[in-house]
This record gives C-alpha cells, structure tokens and sequence, in this order.
C-alpha cells in the first residue's frame, strides 16, 4: 500500500478566519448534545413527559437506537456521494436546516402531550447532526498540514465542550426552576417567565440549542474553504456509491486502517458508556438529584476544555496513537476507581473514608473521591475522541476523506449499544451495579490492545 502523498496534494495553509470558522463548528453543534441530549431535555423527557418514566425510559431508549441505525447506515454512502460532488457545505446547510427546525419542535413537548412528536424531532436533530459532522469532519485534512491536524482537532473539540458548558450553565443558573419554590439556584425568577411545571425549563433548551446552532456555524460558511469543483449531485451520487462499494472492498487491503477502525468501535463503546452511565451510577450510589448530576456534569466540561488544549500540544508532539493510548489507560483507572468507591471506601476498601456528611453539594468524603475520578475522566474523554479523528485524517488521501469519515461515524455507531447492553445485563444477572460499570473496562482494555498493535498512520499496514 502506497503512502499517502502529501506534498503533492494538500493545498496550502487555511486563513486564521477560515480555521476559526470551521473549529466553531464544534462551538456550535455541542449544547446539542450537552444540554438537550444529556442534561436537560433528555431527563425531562424520560421523567416529565409522562406518567410513566419507565415507559418514557424505553420510549428514549429507541430514539437513540432507530437514529444510530440509520446514522451508521447512512454516514458511509453520503460521505462517498460528498467525495464526488465535492463542496460539503451544501450539505451541512441542507442538514442544518432539519436539526433546527427539529430542534424548534421541542418547545412543544408539554407534559401529557404525546411522546411520539418529541421523539421524531429528536431522531431527526441527532441524524442530521451526526451527518452535518461527517462532512465537517471530512473538511479538516484540506485546512493544515498532517503535523498541526492533531492540535487543530483537539482545540476545535475543547471550543465544543466550553460551548456546551456556557450554555449549561446559563440554563440551570437562570432558567431552571426549582418544581416547589419556582426559583432559580439564585433565588431568582426564570427568565422569559418560564414555568417549570410545564416543564418550560426543559422545553427550551431545543430553541435555544438551534439558535446558537445557527449563529456559529456562519463564520464556517463565510470563511472556511470548500471544494468548489465536483460531479453535477445525480452523477455524484452514482459514482459516490460506486466508490463506496470499491471501497469497502480496498478496506481488505487497507489492514491498518481497518484495525484501527474496529479498536475505535471497541474503545468509543466503553467511552459512550462511562459517560451515559457515570452520572446515573453516582446518583444510584449516593442519591444525586438534578443539580448534583448538572454540576458533576459542568465539572467534567470544565476539565475537559483544559484537557483538550493539552491533547493539543501532547498529539503534535508524540502523535494521535500515544494520545489516544495515554487518554485510555487514564479513562481505565479512572473507571477502576469509580467502581472501587462506596460509601466510606475508595479502592475496594483498601483505604477507608469518613462516612460523615459535612452538608451540602458532595458532602462526603466518598462523593469527593468519585469527584476526583471524574476529574481523570474529564481529562482524557475529549481527547480519546478529538486525537482519534486527527489519527484518521493522517492516514487517509484529501480525495478519500469523506467517504472514510463516513465509515468512521459507522465504527462509532455500530455497536453503540453494547456497553449499555453489558452493563444492563450483568446488573440484572448480578444485582449489582458496581459490576455492571465494570465491564466498561473491558470495552476500553479490548480496544487499547488492540490499537497498540495497529500502524500509525495506519496506511502503513
């Protein structure tokens, strides 16, 4: 397998203007995530909405799993048909365009209201948001040379996590609403009069998500550089999946890319699963509420924003692989160390700790500890997955990223299920949780083992 051939085909240097635009991208599309998906509406949608949580909890379950599908589906096949036409941002407008009216369509999931509506809208904002980073993501080799994408992904990935956080933080200092006062946390009147018992607090979160969605992705649109040549879209979609199907098979000669794409699918699982499942093990173990959960969850962004700018420096300096591995191995102690905590004990009670409670947010000496895990996992999340997308831009063609990108949002979708699933089951089977988060470990040592032994780049297989 030939090298890929830098010199001679990437273009020179983006602007400052058009590498900032393309990295508020990241900015833009993360209270999507952060706030509707994770902390805010999640929640509310699985706990307000209905009567009935449980149901509401299967009902959200499904949402996530018909969108993964399709995403994982879909990705590979439009970013071929990307390669061939050329400009990606048509297509992240295109997208653009349903995840904010998508997004909009939450205002109306009132309690009682019927789930089914919420639910296509949110199935709708997560594949179009997942496919507008597909295209985005297939943009990054053309901006820098392959020794500052590393840097470039990891800064554009901690903006992501500062972006989520400010918006956060704004929703729960000054629109959240307390269920029995009707106050903020500051003892103050939700702005715009929102009313928490029709769950507005919540609600809002979609408009708001799509209006930063749509004010920050403009300098990328103004500024960043596209391809402006490429195939009329009938055509390109012809050769796009002619080029998928080639493709799908060169991967058999592609060893190292494929290794690296299957530890990938391994590891991202135990990541997906730590932070899905981090917070609800904690407020199982300790009885968090709402606002312990939101901040644990502020605490993490915070890290991670340092944590990424660090990453940055680390992944220019020793490469996306050793990046990825040191974020692993931290991502792993961290997770031993979780499930090692309980109450009046850290490190599978090899060092004891006070049981009393000084009063206030993590008043014990055991919530501090799984803080402080927190801390480590903060550290190293944003970068395992920033480093991972700059490993793959490094071992790809500029002329190939698209429709490679495409197969890497499928190895992240693929099995996205399977940590959930390991952890349901073994509690089940068990009766214990702490088991249940431990085989998260096993999902993060599997594809660690893995990568250690896959090429870097990993064209060079």
């Amino acid at each position: 397998m030939n090298r890929i051939d830098w010199t001679g085909t990437q273009p020179a240097r983006a602007s400052e203007k058009g590498i900032w635009g393309w990295m508020l991208f990241d900015w833009a599309a993360q209270p999507f995530f952060t706030v509707v998906t994770t902390f805010i509406f999640g929640p509310y949608f699985v706990s307000r909405l209905t009567a009935d949580p449980v149901s509401a909890q299967t009902t959200w379950s499904n949402m996530a799993t018909i969108s993964s599908v399709i995403i994982a589906i879909l990705s590979p096949v439009l970013g071929s048909i990307a390669d061939q036409s050329g400009a990606r941002k048509p297509w992240i407008a295109f997208f653009a365009v349903i995840k904010i009216t998508s997004l909009f369509g939450l205002w109306f999931a009132a309690p009682g209201s019927p789930v089914i509506y919420p639910m296509i809208f949110m199935i709708l904002a997560s594949i179009a948001a997942e496919f507008s980073i597909v295209f985005n993501d297939s943009m990054m080799p053309r901006l820098v040379s392959k020794d500052e994408v590393g840097k470039l992904s990891n800064t554009a990935w901690g903006l992501g996590y500062l972006g989520g956080m400010i918006v956060l933080i704004a929703v729960v200092v000054l629109l959240a609403g307390n269920l029995e006062s009707g106050k903020t946390i500051l003892g103050l009147e939700p702005l715009f009069g929102l009313d928490p018992h029709q769950g507005e607090d919540a609600r809002i979160t979609g408009p708001i998500s799509a209006l930063w969605y749509l004010i920050f992705i403009l300098p990328m649109f103004f500024f960043t550089p596209d391809i402006s040549k490429g195939l009329p879209f009938r055509a390109a979609v012809r050769t796009g999946l002619a080029e998928l199907k080639s493709t799908l098979g060169e991967l058999k000669q592609r060893r190292g890319i494929v290794r690296f794409l299957i530890a990938r699918m391994i590891y991202q699982d135990g990541v997906n699963g730590l932070l899905i499942l981090g917070g609800a093990f904690a407020a199982g173990m300790f009885g968090w509420a709402t606002i312990e959960i939101g901040i644990y969850g502020i605490i993490l962004n915070v890290v991670a924003i340092f944590g990424c700018i660090i990453a940055g420096r680390v992944d220019r300096r020793i490469g996306s692989k050793s990046t990825i591995v040191i974020s692993l191995v931290m991502l792993m102690l961290a997770t031993i160390g979780i499930v090692s905590t309980g109450p009046g004990y850290t490190l599978f009670r090899w060092l004891e700790l006070p049981t009393a409670d000084s009063g206030g947010l993590f008043g014990t000496a055991a919530e501090k500890a799984y803080i402080l895990y927190g801390l480590l996992i903060g550290l190293a999340f944003g970068p395992v997955q920033a480093s991972s997308r700059s490993y793959l831009a490094r071992s790809v063609s500029l002329n190939e990223a698209g429709r490679y990108f495409g197969i890497y949002a499928l190895s992240g979708r693929a099995t996205s299920f399977l940590a959930t699933l390991f952890f349901s089951a073994i509690t089940y089977m068990t009766g214990s949780s702490r088991l249940g988060m431990a085989t998260l470990v096993l999902f993060l040592a599997g594809g660690l083992i893995l990568l250690i032994r896959t090429p870097y780049p990993a064209d060079r297989a």
